[in-house]
Parts: structure tokens; C-alpha cells; sequence
């Protein structure tokens, strides 16, 4: 099956508005306070760590207990996505050290799974000019610590990467009777620290920031390109997970890099890389742009 050859790099719009009725003005002002895949193509030699770049194969979609449907490669070995990657335009960003622990699929070989979209699957050029499989536009990756077929040992690990669901979403198991969001969150809730007293963390316990140059109203996002490498969205996380939260224009905002990013009080969030484990606040008045998020979505302000 033929591929299309490069993905379209495309000037990231910032801008993304909500209907009047979702999003009005808020009183706290930030100032203040890939193409479509048949047949892969031939796979020139690689670098930085991925030279064993394997094709997948006969994709497959496997039932996993807590995650519901993965995709697999032909081995049975898990296909997981990377939240620093982009899907649009299709662009990885894991290389060197990162592609040893997570080896690319190459776009060789490849058969879309029974029961998928193969309009789904296409490729991307690596920084070092091999093509990568990818799926819904992002790039495919495996593990290299899932031993077997049917390990997920990387679902989750560093809040950044995730099993693939045979749509290209994040593989998510659905409540019964429910569908599974788009991009499930792990949950948000309410922790106290001595100098910032009751503030948003997520669900490993991770605070949570706003940047100053976001609006409300439109509802936008100025942290694009190498801004989500060190603070990466926090992803939708639904109401009945997020504990002490005002539900006041809890929204999600449709990102033109294709990413959905949760917002509190039409304030979209983040995480930050800097911060190591949960109760850190490294983040705190970096820049003099981002801080800390209180439960009703208003900067906390205190150095």
C-alpha cells in the first residue's frame, strides 16, 4: 500500500475561541495575577538509537483488563504514543537516549488491524531522515521493557506515555454504559503547601500551573512548540475525577496541534518537567508568567 511521502508543516494557530455562552469574561486577568498509509516505504539506515527500527506488521487490537482495546504489532507487542510528539503536523521528538528505551516502528511493512481505519496509519521523516509509522498522525513507538506480548509496562510512565487505542487515541477503558473520553486524565484534586496553601495537582499528585499569557475569553492557549516540552497539557479529566475543583466553565480546550487540554474556570492548564515528584512547585513564578492554580482556576500569586 502506498504512502504519501513528508507530513505538512503547517504555522501553528494560537488562537481558539469557545461560544459566548460557554466562556465570558473573567474577572482574574492573566496580567494580573501522515497522510493516509498503504504500503510502507523502504527504510533508510538509521541513527541515534534507531537503527533496529522494526516495522509493525499485521497491526492487531487486543482486550486489555484496565485499558480496553490496544494496539499491537504483528509480535503482539504494544504500540504506545509520546505526549511531547505532535501529531499535527506529525512530528516525534523522542531521539538519542529516548529511542533506545523507546524504539521506533518503522514505516516498512505494515497492515492496519481488523476492524481499524487504515486510513489511520501513515508515516512521518525523523530528524534523521528515517520514516516512522504513525497512527491518527502520531508517532508509533514500542517499549523496550515490555518483554511479551500483552505487556503495557510503559502505559503512564512519566505521565507522558501512553498505549495506543485502535483510533489513535490514548488506550482508556470505558465505565459501563459510558464511553471512554477522548484523552483521559488521571484526575485532579486539592492539596495544601505551606507557602501556596490549597492548590491544583493531578492525579500523581503533580501541581498544576497556569501561564499569564493565556485567555479565558477567547479561551487560548499561548504555550505552543518548545513551551509544551517543559509544560505539558493537562489532558480532560472528567468531573466525577476531579475533587474539589470548581465546575464553574470546567472546559476542554480544542488545541490547534490537535492535543485537548483540560482548562479550570476556561484557564487552560499545564504541568511542569522541572517538577520531580508530587508537592514540588518548581514551577512557581518562573518567568514571572507561570503559577500555581487555585481550586477556582485563579493564580496564586505568592513567591
Amino acid at each position: 500500500m502506498g504512502m504519501k511521502r513528508g507530513t505538512t508543516l503547517a504555522a501553528a494557530v494560537i488562537a481558539v475561541a469557545l461560544a459566548a455562552t460557554a466562556c465570558g469574561p473573567a474577572d482574574d486577568k492573566a496580567a494580573d495575577t501522515a497522510k493516509p498509509a498503504g504500503a510502507a516505504s523502504s527504510q533508510a539506515p538509521a541513527a541515534d538509537g534507531a537503527a533496529a527500527a522494526k516495522p509493525g506488521g499485521q497491526l492487531a487490537i487486543g482486550d486489555n483488563a484496565g485499558l480496553g482495546s490496544v494496539l499491537s504489532d504483528g509480535a503482539g507487542l504494544t504500540l504506545y504514543r509520546f505526549d511531547k510528539d505532535t501529531a499535527k503536523p506529525s512530528k516525534s521528538n523522542c531521539d538519542g537516549d529516548c529511542a533506545k528505551t523507546w524504539p521506533v516502528v518503522a514505516a516498512g511493512d505494515v497492515t492496519a488491524a481488523a476492524g481499524m481505519d487504515p486510513a489511520l496509519l501513515g508515516e512521518v521523516v525523523r530528524s534523521d531522515g528515517t520514516k516512522q509509522l504513525t497512527v491518527a498522525g502520531w508517532p508509533a513507538y514500542r517499549f523496550n521493557k515490555d518483554a511479551k506480548a500483552g505487556d503495557v509496562n510503559g502505559q503512564g510512565v512519566g505521565g507522558v506515555w501512553f498505549a495506543f487505542a485502535p483510533d489513535g487515541k490514548k488506550a482508556a477503558k470505558a465505565a459501563p454504559g459510558a464511553a471512554a473520553p477522548a484523552e483521559a486524565g488521571a484526575g485532579l484534586s486539592v492539596a495544601k503547601d505551606p507557602k501556596l496553601g490549597d492548590h491544583i495537582v493531578d492525579g500523581k499528585g503533580m501541581t498544576v500551573y497556569r501561564f499569564k499569557p493565556d485567555t479565558a475569553w477567547p479561551m487560548v492557549s499561548k504555550c505552543t512548540g518548545d513551551c509544551l516540552t517543559k509544560w505539558p497539557v493537562v489532558p480532560p479529566v472528567d468531573k466525577a475525577n476531579a475533587k474539589g475543583i470548581t465546575e464553574r466553565n470546567y472546559l476542554v480546550l480544542d488545541r490547534p496541534d490537535g492535543k485537548k487540554q483540560q482548562t479550570v474556570d476556561c484557564w487552560p492548564v499545564y504541568t511542569f518537567t522541572g517538577d520531580k515528584k508530587p508537592g514540588d512547585i518548581n514551577g512557581q513564578g518562573v518567568g514571572g508568567t507561570w503559577y500555581a492554580v487555585a481550586p477556582d482556576g485563579k493564580l496564586i500569586t505568592v513567591q
